[in-house]
């Protein structure tokens, strides 16, 4: 029988990107250079064994297998474009199936409630039927002050959607739409704006009071429903709570459309029962939706990941509903993408690795791991692996009204914080537990057990969200995932076994690359302090300009930095941020993933029990400001810093020392190498020398981290004099 859809235009292309090729024979040549080295290493550790030697070879030994880990990137990179015009010939809009939005906000003091509000806006507003579509907010901080802000916003709604629908407005997001260009806006903007004014002033002054003032309700259901917040209510300690707040088959905008589905949960918690952070929220609001509305399509979103594209939607359907696609296709990812990112990304906020480089190269595998936000899952994928009978028409949608009272009673059930014991939920069902990076480890167990993913990268990035602009903060976020990257890499289904075995060398080796990321903190560390301190003592570690494995070393260096620059030009980005983003990848070697290093090993032999902590997307004018002009924000004295600081000093001392040995003329050509490794190392460190000497802002290094630093730098340098070997 002829297919019915082989004669329509597609609804999206692949091609294999034309650097292939080159990554191929790269990485030929550069395997055997790495392997010349080791084999040198090797041999002189037998010949002449000594702890200096040990730590190089261990150090090049993690460098190789980080570095052979990350090229399953780079053997099939792939391009895609979707034709979201081309999706009516395959299905008309009425057909389209059942959204279900899912939002996790956590703590309103780090995740302030507007910022969730304007997220929720944005999806409640795309360009999708009103009837399909449910938006879901999970507040597991258990806040009234949230709920209040919720309720604030469903009024505001009524508004917000029809002037996005009649003006065709691209930007949904209210606070983004209304700081853009005013020559952009329409005749009644105006008012529009004056009552989302209105609503903001009044959730932020109720949260900044914690009390919501009687006459802020407006009728007694609204009144009714803070009841539940009595005096034993805490954020640890409560029931659960499930608010419909908009139900689509019965409230309407003031022209009379359909209002999209919007419903508040807090899930039930009690002390001593684990509740695992976001992975156990989502798992919630999955089972919550499913009594609900039980959309085929979920899509997972952070708090302040506001939508960018009203379209997005329609752009992820072109792969689900395509008829010649994978049956066993599970979810689409889109990239994060950020907002208020200064000139040269300091902080490597935008994270080009992870949301533009390595999803390119795993697309072309099995697809993209998931990214914790902008997913779009089919709900299949969560009840425990690959549906065998694809292409079902309907949506199967809970037949009764959201605000049934048997539909509440179920999703209140659902909510309990014991209604997962003994069931498969968070091993083989729903998020996975077992590891702070719940979205890693979810993607990588979906892959194997034989889902695929898609990369949809479209020009228009779909989702905005706020990077860290506080460099301890983003220090603290890499620690807490360096040590739920360790707990997945060290566990029974390690990527690099059960990995291997289950998706295939290239995307276990993809997998294995972020499993084992906090191991380069040794290797990073031992090129900060080992060869500085040699030079001190005026032994000489690396070969002589003259020797043949000089331009080995040179070779390895320069072509892995060519390669990652290369990488980063091609993905858009500029080599300043290319430059940044190798700064701060040195920094956390140093600093969060050898914390997160220490804290697994910890945790592993009981002495320490690591909790999730929620990264602050409040904005501080002062910080802001500074970050802007691209200026670096240190200000607390964070234990984070020690080794940072510690490095700079020790680089900047051996460096200094490294130049009189040269006015000595003593051993210049061996010590060559290590002068322009401590060189390196220092034009990296010039904001944290800038810190700790010539600023005078509240950004700059405390002094107390300084002085600890310079006391740790001369204990080195004191040990290093007094050892007859080194």
């Amino acid at each position: 029988m002829a297919n019915p859809f082989q004669f329509r235009p597609p609804l999206h292309t692949r091609v294999l990107m034309r650097r292939t090729s080159a990554y191929r024979v790269f990485a030929i040549f550069y395997s055997f250079a790495i392997l010349a080295l080791l084999y040198h290493h090797l041999i002189h550790l037998l010949h002449s064994p000594n702890t200096l030697s040990f730590f190089i070879l261990l150090a090049d030994v993690l460098f190789s297998f980080l570095w052979a880990s990350s090229q399953g990137f780079h053997m099939c990179p792939t391009d895609r474009r979707v034709f979201i015009e081309h999706l009516e010939h395959y299905v008309k809009e009425s057909d389209y199936p059942g959204l279900d939005v899912l939002i996790c906000t956590a703590d309103l003091h780090k995740e302030p409630p507007m910022g969730v509000v304007n997220t929720a806006l944005s999806m409640m507003a795309y360009d999708y039927p009103t009837a399909k579509l449910s938006v879901y907010v999970s507040d597991d901080g258990g806040s009234k002050l949230t709920l209040f802000a919720f309720m604030e916003a469903a009024r505001f709604a009524t508004h917000w959607l029809p002037f996005c629908r009649k003006n065709k407005v691209v930007e949904r997001c209210p606070e983004a739409y209304f700081g853009s260009n005013p020559s952009s806006w329409f005749p009644e903007t105006d008012q529009i704006k004056l009552m989302y004014e209105t609503m903001k002033i009044k959730v932020e002054s109720v949260v900044e009071k914690g009390t919501i003032p009687h006459d802020h309700f407006t009728n007694e259901q609204e009144k009714q429903a803070f009841s539940r917040w009595t005096d034993e209510f805490t954020q640890a300690n409560h029931p659960a709570v499930v608010q419909v707040l908009l139900e689509g088959n019965k409230d309407m905008d003031i022209t009379g459309h359909t209002m999209p589905n919007l419903v508040y949960v807090s899930r039930e918690k009690r002390p001593g029962s684990p509740h695992h952070f976001k992975a156990g929220a989502l798992n919630v609001l999955i089972r919550v939706s499913a009594t609900m509305t039980n959309a085929r399509v979920v899509l997972t979103l952070d708090s302040d990941m506001h939508s960018n594209d009203p379209q997005t939607p329609l752009r992820a359907l072109c792969y689900l509903l395509d008829p010649d696609m994978d049956p066993n296709l599970g979810f689409v990812q889109f990239p994060q993408a950020f907002h208020g990112i200064n000139k040269n990304d300091i902080y490597a906020g935008e994270c080009i690795h992870v949301y533009q480089i390595h999803p390119i190269g795993m697309d072309g595998l099995a697809g993209p791991m998931h990214v914790g936000t902008g997913c779009f899952f089919r709900r299949e994928v969560f009840s425990g692996g690959p549906s065998r009978t694809p292409g079902q028409s309907s949506d199967h949608l809970v037949s009764k009204s959201i605000g049934n009272k048997e539909v509440l009673a179920s999703a209140h059930h659902v909510s309990a914080w014991n209604y997962e014991n003994q069931t498969n939920w968070g091993t083989k069902m729903g998020y996975r537990y077992g590891s702070l990076c719940e979205d890693y480890c979810t993607g990588y167990r979906l892959h194997c057990e034989g889902w695929k993913s898609i990369f949809c990268n479209p020009k228009r990035p779909a989702f905005l969200g706020r990077a860290p602009i506080n460099l301890n903060v983003c220090l603290n976020q890499s620690k807490r995932w360096g040590v739920g990257l360790l707990e997945v890499g060290f566990c029974k289904h390690s990527p690099i076994v059960f990995g291997l075995m289950e998706i295939g060398p290239l995307m276990g080796l993809c997998y294995a690359n972020y499993a084992f990321r906090p191991l380069w903190s040794i290797p990073i560390t031992i090129y900060a302090f080992l060869p500085q301190l040699a030079l001190l003592k005026g032994v000489s570690i690396f070969p002589k300009v003259s020797e043949p494995r000089f331009f080995l070393y040179i070779f390895l260096f320069v072509g892995a930095y060519t390669q990652d620059c290369l990488d980063f030009l091609l993905s858009g980005a500029t080599i300043q941020r290319w430059w940044s983003t190798q700064r701060v990848w040195m920094m956390r070697g140093v600093s969060s993933f050898s914390f997160s290093l220490v804290e697994y090993l910890l945790k592993c032999i009981g002495i320490s029990q690591f909790g999730f902590n929620v990264t602050s997307k409040v904005v501080d004018k002062e910080q802001s400001k500074r970050y802007k002009q691209g200026i670096f924000e240190f200000g607390v004295s964070s234990p984070l810093f020690l080794p940072l600081t510690t490095a700079a000093i020790m680089n900047l001392v051996s460096f200094l020392w490294g130049m009189v040995l040269i006015f000595k003329k003593k051993n210049l050509e061996g010590m060559l190498l290590q002068m322009l490794l401590a060189g390196f190392v220092m034009v990296n460190c010039w904001p944290i020398y800038e810190a700790m000497v010539l600023r005078t802002d509240r950004g700059r290094m405390p002094t107390r981290t300084t002085i600890i630093s310079i006391f740790l730098a001369w204990a080195l340098c004191i040990i290093v004099s007094v050892s007859p070997k080194i």
